[in-house]
């Protein structure tokens, strides 16, 4: 698609604030006005469409695309994105541990368990640890007050954290992410790839595998940048 505007604003609106192409706000993929709660947000959204050449690459659109999502999906249906989320907690990347004779469990141990405690303490729940593929349920406990924490977050971190779990596999990551605790978010998703990053090691790496993971480091790092831009200045 050629570019069709020149000029780029970011503008107050009802609610929030708001891209303007040439005087025309901006509105979502679903034909919603895309109404994002921080001027910092804006302003990155704005840059997206401000550094498109005289051909629109939608591949650049990358606040866009978590902006829509929020308004277009989890606006429409909170329930059903708390309810997914959810679903990362049963599975949790950071709860399944290998056997504990297996090398790797000690460093899940090491690694991981750290960043469950703090979020158990934060949060005043109890993750449940499982040793080997077997799955175990959550304590119900754990789960309402999950669902209690992510109830009272806005659609634009709940669409960020959606974002986040599904490519760390991991809730308690997604939760992470975003904590003031936390000196570099980053550092958590090499983390939740621990695993991947241990048979590195043992068998070596293989470059095609390596670049589809560089891609999704890239998602996950894009997903974080935005939920912190949603609430900055809020």
């Amino acid at each position: 698609m050629k570019r069709f505007y020149k000029d780029v604003s970011v503008g107050e609106a009802q609610g929030g604030w708001q891209v303007s192409l040439d005087g025309r706000p901006v509105k979502t993929q679903g034909g919603i006005p895309q109404i994002v709660p921080s001027s910092a947000l804006a302003h990155a959204l704005a840059g997206e469409w401000g550094e498109q050449g005289d051909e629109i690459d939608p591949k650049r659109f990358l606040f866009r695309d978590h902006a829509d999502f929020a308004i277009d999906i989890v606006g429409a249906d909170r329930a059903a994105a708390i309810a997914k989320l959810i679903g990362y907690a049963e599975t949790d990347t950071l709860c399944y541990r290998a056997d504990p004779e297996d090398a790797l469990y000690a460093r899940q141990q090491d690694v991981w368990d750290p960043l469950v405690q703090h979020l158990e303490g934060k949060l005043g729940l109890r993750f449940r640890r499982v040793s080997g593929i077997v799955h175990r349920a959550q304590p119900e406990d754990t789960l309402s007050t999950l669902r209690q924490h992510l109830e009272a977050q806005d659609d634009f971190t709940l669409a960020g954290m959606t974002a986040m779990a599904s490519l760390a596999a991991s809730l308690c990551v997604a939760l992470l992410a975003n904590d003031a605790a936390i000196n570099d978010p980053m550092l958590l998703w090499r983390d939740a790839n621990l695993e991947e990053e241990w048979q590195a090691e043992k068998w070596g790496r293989d470059e095609e595998a390596e670049a589809v993971r560089k891609r999704r480091e890239d998602d996950f790092s894009n997903a974080q940048a935005f939920t912190a831009l949603a609430v900055m200045g809020r």
